[in-house]
């Protein structure tokens, strides 16, 4: 089943200072790419790899807010599985 989701404006702009941020992790880099591949279109669905580290990211203490809001936009652009 599809998705319809799209990032919007902030989460795309959250996204993008996690990718520009040294310290972020290669999972949050990750999912910050994912949600940023989504911006302004409805064809692309984050992959199963992308949202296991999105998940990951969610459950990390450690994660600061913007890698978590990056984390949880991929998340909500995973296919529906009904």
């Amino acid at each position: 089943m599809t998705n319809k989701e799209q990032t919007g404006k902030a989460s795309a702009s959250r996204a993008a200072k996690v990718l520009r941020d040294p310290s972020a992790s290669a999972a949050a880099k990750s999912a910050a790419g994912s949600t940023l591949t989504q911006r302004g279109t409805q064809v692309e669905q984050t992959s199963r790899a992308a949202a296991t580290q999105a998940s990951h990211i969610l459950r990390d203490p450690s994660a600061t807010a913007r890698e978590k809001s990056a984390a949880a936009s991929a998340l909500t652009q995973r296919a529906n599985r009904r």
